[in-house]
């Protein structure tokens, strides 16, 4: 790792946002995963959910551009599943949903935990996970069409989340836990290497200033490289 590449890495995660996510339910074309992964890079959400019961999740390189490498899917089997562990771990889920209840996105205070649950244009959100939620919103449309594709719809909410967050000054300082902070430089760095050292179990070596390797590499490390 260079340090011009090491600068990049720990510049992005000092901006990730830990308390802001995406849940992703029946959306299974490629395409529309990937860029919605894209914009989730783009504004320094640092994982998403993807509700997964049957395939696997799988992007569109040409769409994703190399963003599956920097934020972390976690698959579920149902969207109840994954809205109720985040709402224990004190977030707000907002589903993008257009119904009597739903309010314009822009009305919500973002700068809270929050997770923006997404479905397809088709059948929308599940009426259990609207069951569970916090709050429904939607995008205003001024035209004959109803309803924007997910990805769109996705960008579109994410982005007036980086508006508030980035006026509130969440962007100023890190906000990783140090640990996580720590081996995700490291995989980030050196990802061949990081695989060996989970592959044997070994934890992670220190890194320096300038992204270099101060711990010796372990015997049974070098014998893989």
């Amino acid at each position: 790792m260079t340090p011009q590449r090491y600068q990049r890495i720990i510049s992005v995660l000092g901006r990730r946002q830990v308390d802001l996510t995406v849940i992703l339910e029946g959306v299974h074309k490629s395409h529309n995963l990937s860029a919605v992964q894209r914009t989730c890079d783009a504004v320094g959400v640092h994982e998403v959910h993807a509700i997964t019961p049957q395939k696997r999740y799988r992007t569109h390189k040409s769409t994703a551009s190399g963003s599956a490498k920097w934020v972390t899917v976690h698959s579920h089997a149902t969207a109840v599943e994954v809205i109720k562990l985040l709402k224990g771990d004190g977030f707000r889920v907002a589903a993008a949903h257009l119904s009597d209840k739903a309010v314009d996105f822009r009305d919500l205070d973002y700068t809270r935990p929050t997770a923006v649950l997404v479905g397809t244009e088709k059948f929308g959100v599940s009426d259990a996970a609207l069951a569970e939620v916090d709050d429904e919103i939607t995008i205003p449309m001024h035209g004959m069409v109803a309803s924007l594709n997910v990805s769109v719809a996705a960008a579109v909410i994410l982005y007036e989340a980086e508006r508030q967050r980035r006026r509130a000054g969440m962007y100023a300082t890190p906000r990783l836990d140090p640990a996580i902070y720590h081996s995700t430089v490291f995989e980030w760095g050196y990802p061949r290497l990081a695989a060996r050292y989970r592959a044997l179990n070994i934890p992670y070596p220190a890194i320096g200033t300038r992204g270099e390797i101060l711990d010796p590499v372990p015997e049974a490390i070098r014998r893989k490289v």
